[in-house]
């Protein structure tokens, strides 16, 4: 497993490398909420990403990873937990029926993100893509019920897998280790020269806060 892993890590972040020159920082209203797939996640301490780097950054090589961890988690259940498998298999069906699946196919830095922008007060939004989503939802037929042995089951499978995961994770945070000097040079090429522009440029604002000709 480990040189497999190993070689899926080093895949993953040559791609991170690869896109992080085209990143940008955001300059629209950052979110509420923070992102629960990146905030305090192993993953990215790891890899050296502390707090200080921007979201977008982090989430581009966070989900590569998650990538990972889905992809080896498959392949043991599908080998060893068969219940659990058929209960997949069952909502994989159900999810490809659905009429509108925005959240399918995206790219990695907007995998796991949410799908519409936080409301403004006193502007509701007219639709929702996640209003949308939640109708399609609707008219797909509910799985059918499960005995409480096939839960009881179910339950248990799920667990051997949740530890498969942390297994895996672990073994990947370890792999990360040496690819930290890459990545926080990467950072400090392409990210932190677009952070102290912006910084700059703030800077300059506050400092004329006005126009000078308004006062001509």
């Amino acid at each position: 497993m480990e040189r497999s892993l190993d070689a899926q890590v080093n895949q993953a972040v040559d791609a991170w490398l690869r896109w992080l020159p085209r990143w940008e920082p955001a300059t629209h209203r950052g979110r509420a909420a923070p992102c629960r797939r990146c905030l305090g996640s192993p993953v990215l301490s790891a890899a050296g990403l502390g707090g200080d780097v921007p979201h977008g950054v982090q989430h581009g090589l966070s989900t590569r990873i998650k990538t990972i961890v889905d992809r080896a988690v498959a392949e043991y259940t599908a080998k060893n937990l068969p219940m659990l498998q058929r209960e997949l298999d069952q909502q994989a069906a159900r999810n490809r029926s659905r009429s509108y699946r925005p959240a399918e196919g995206l790219d990695p830095e907007f995998e796991g993100l949410p799908l519409d922008p936080d409301p403004v007060p006193g502007a509701p939004f007219l639709f929702t893509i996640e209003g949308l989503a939640s109708e399609a939802e609707q008219e797909v037929p509910s799985l059918p019920p499960l005995s409480e042995e096939a839960k009881a089951a179910l339950r248990q499978e799920v667990g051997l897998a949740d530890e498969y995961a942390n297994l895996v994770g672990r073994e990947i945070c370890g792999l990360l280790l040496q690819h930290r000097l890459r990545i926080q040079a990467a950072v400090a090429e392409f990210v932190e020269p677009q952070i102290e522009a912006l910084l700059a440029d703030l800077t300059r604002q506050l400092d004329a806060p006005f126009d000078p000709r308004d006062f001509a």
